[in-house]
This record gives C-alpha cells, sequence and structure tokens, in this order.
C-alpha cells in the first residue's frame, strides 16, 4: 500500500503493536547530530507558516500524520522533594498546596494502568518526586515490581525518578522500562536561573546512563520559564546533538502555580509554542514530539495547529503531576473530528528497535500458550 505524498511516493506497512521485527516504514533518514545553534535559530525564525509548512513536510516523511500516541501519568510519590526547581509545586522549599505523601502501594498503580489501557493510552508513565534514588532501596524495588506488571499488560512503561545511576538504569531496563524522562528542561545558559540544586551536567550524565542502559530517552523542556527565543533554540540544539536523538521530547507550557517563584509568569504564547514544536520536528525527524503540560488550557483549533506542526503524542487522562489534564473522552472526540487515531504500543521505530528481544520473546510465548491449549483440553 501506498501513500501519496507532496514529495515523493513512501511505501507504508503498520508493524503490530505486539511485533518485535524491525519497522517497514523505514525511509533510511538522515538525521544530523551535528546542528550548530545557528543552524537551528534561522529554522526558529522561519515566517511562521512557512516553518509549519516545513515541519509538517518532514512529519509525513517521518511518521503517520493521522497517529496520535496516548499516554498516562500518574504521580506515584508527590511532593516533599529537595530540589529547588522554581516552577514546581512539589519541592518542599516553597509553600504550596501539594502536600507530601509516600509511595503509593503497586495495586493502586496496577488499578491506573488497567484503566488507561482500557481507555486507549499505550504508555504508561509513573512519576516520583525525588532528586535521586539514593537511600530508597525498598522504594525502588517495589517501583522496579510495578514497571514488570505494567509491562506485562503489553503497555509501554516509562518513570521519572530523578537522577539515575549506570547500576540503577540497567536495573530499571531489566524489569521492562521502555523510557525514562528526564527533562533538560531549557538551554544551559538559561538553566541556572530556574534550578540550582541540580546541575545541567548532571542531568546529561543520567540521560546517557538511560541511553546506554537501552532504554528510550525522553527529554525535553519547558516553556514560559522567563527564557528567550535563543534559550528555546539551545535546549533544542542541546537534544538535537546528542549521539541518539531522544525518542520522545516533551514540549511542557508552564502552568503557574501559586507559592512558587514562577507563579506571577505570563502564559507561553501559543504562536511560540508551535515554533518551537516545528523547530524541533525539522531538527530530530524521527523523535516522537509529545505536547504535555498546558495543553488543557489551548482551544482545539490551538492544539491541532501543533499536530500539524509536527506534535504526535498527548498526555491524556484524570490528571497530569500536579497539573490538569484533559480527559480520555475529550481527547478521542477530538482526534475523531480531525480523523486521527491512537499510536498502538511499541509503534515507534526507535521503541521498537530497542525493545525487539523482549517483543519476540513475549511473542514466542503467546504462540506456545495457544498451541498447548487444545491439547490440554484434550
Amino acid at each position: 500500500m501506498f501513500r501519496i505524498l507532496a514529495t515523493r511516493h513512501v511505501p507504508l506497512t503498520r508493524a503490530l503493536a505486539t511485533h518485535a521485527s524491525a519497522p517497514t516504514r523505514s525511509l533510511n533518514p538522515i538525521t544530523r547530530h551535528d546542528w550548530s545553534r545557528e543552524d537551528i535559530q534561522k529554522i526558529y525564525d522561519t515566517p511562521l507558516l512557512d516553518l509549519v509548512f516545513r515541519a509538517a513536510s518532514v512529519h509525513r516523511q517521518h511518521h503517520d500524520p493521522t497517529k496520535i500516541q496516548l499516554c498516562t501519568l500518574m504521580n506515584i510519590k508527590t511532593g516533599g522533594c529537595s530540589e529547588d526547581c522554581s516552577y514546581c509545586s512539589q519541592s518542599s522549599r516553597y509553600s504550596t498546596a501539594t502536600k507530601a505523601s509516600k509511595l503509593v502501594d503497586i495495586e493502586p498503580v496496577l488499578e491506573a494502568a488497567r484503566k488507561a489501557k482500557e481507555n486507549g493510552s499505550t504508555r504508561f508513565c509513573m512519576g516520583a518526586a525525588w532528586r535521586d534514588l539514593a537511600g530508597r532501596k525498598r522504594g525502588f524495588e517495589r517501583i522496579l515490581q510495578m514497571v514488570r506488571e505494567v509491562r506485562g499488560m503489553g503497555m509501554e512503561v516509562c518513570t521519572t525518578l530523578g537522577m539515575l545511576s549506570p547500576e540503577q538504569a540497567r536495573q530499571l531496563k531489566e524489569a521492562g522500562l521502555t523510557a525514562y524522562n528526564h527533562n533538560l528542561d531549557t538551554s544551559r545558559e538559561f538553566y541556572p536561573k530556574v534550578i540550582t540544586t541540580r546541575s545541567y551536567d548532571e542531568r546529561l550524565d543520567t540521560i546517557s546512563a538511560v541511553r546506554d542502559a537501552g532504554i528510550s530517552v525522553c527529554s525535553g523542556g519547558i516553556l514560559g520559564l522567563g527564557e528567550s527565543d535563543e534559550d528555546r533554540v539551545g535546549l533544542i540544539y542541546e537534544v538535537s546533538n546528542m549521539p541518539e536523538h531522544p525518542e520522545s521530547f516533551p514540549v511542557n507550557a508552564l502552568v503557574p502555580i501559586p507559592g512558587t517563584p514562577l507563579e506571577g509568569n505570563d502564559r507561553v504564547a501559543v504562536h511560540t509554542l508551535i515554533r518551537t514544536i516545528a523547530t524541533a520536528r525539522i531538527a530530530m525527524p524521527t523523535t516522537i514530539i509529545r505536547l504535555a503540560a498546558g495543553r488543557n488550557t489551548l482551544p482545539e483549533s490551538e492544539q491541532v495547529m501543533c499536530f500539524m506542526a509536527g506534535a504526535n503524542a498527548v498526555f491524556t487522562g484524570e490528571q497530569m503531576l500536579t497539573t490538569p489534564c484533559s480527559p480520555w473522552d475529550e481527547d478521542k472526540a477530538m482526534m475523531a473530528r480531525w480523523g486521527l487515531e491512537g499510536m498502538r504500543s511499541f509503534e515507534q521505530i526507535s521503541v521498537a528497535k530497542k525493545e525487539a528481544a523482549r517483543l519476540e520473546q513475549r511473542s514466542s510465548e503467546a504462540g506456545h500458550v495457544t498451541e498447548a491449549a487444545p491439547a490440554a483440553a484434550r
């Protein structure tokens, strides 16, 4: 089957969500890892409609434009964090409505994951408000069990737990973790104005540990921190020059939270959001671009413009970590109006490659069970 594109004919075939063979939607894409800031700034400064058109063309060369990945995020350990991230209500340094709690038990997490899957989410993400996992051996063991159980449902699993050591990353990979979220947040230059308790290089070290363990990297940023256009370009410059482009690049629009240092910040303009998404799409053509926090404040027409510019994943469900989220029913209705459908688990090329061995094993085990069933019945 062929889809007619504006530039060329590209054969498109769909890989099964549970199948581990190499995806056949391969265009042998040339992904650059030598972008200069000037290159990216020039793209970012393109007149907006021209920029969106270019990004949409790139998007269609490397992705099915009708597919949006639905992801659900659960806060498994709220508040009490020792970090001073200026945007976050979970920091123990600020007086906010968010109260500290202990790590949740396993069963409520599995119940939430089952509900998410029933509603069409194919990636389940779990976040804990920690700086790192030091001294949290029992909690980490519980999280590893959560990862195993959710992965056993056939879902992609993502966690964000603060800084990781290479050994911790290895254990998460063995448990079945698909992706690890560790945002850079902004440019290297602007970062110290937002966070002082963890360095930019420490964040990059965690990302390296995740990548070296064979886990997909999810790393993006937050718009509306008070940064400039040059800082947004700087963020894209950092991630697009990594040895591997992140599997996913979340684009968050700051939701100013009372009690945090950034409570008085203005909401980011939608044209800035679209411009950032489009630039990231061109610089990282095979990456999933995730429209994340703040999406619920956008009218449907503005969300669709973000999809046109190259965004192809959203968080959906009851809530994100500490900010509101668009519910499943509203998102599914919106997608139906615009001819969009949910992406299956492990459908993205880079994820399927990293997960190939595990998916093949699961498929083989499922086949043995199917074959054994008639004999057992006899």
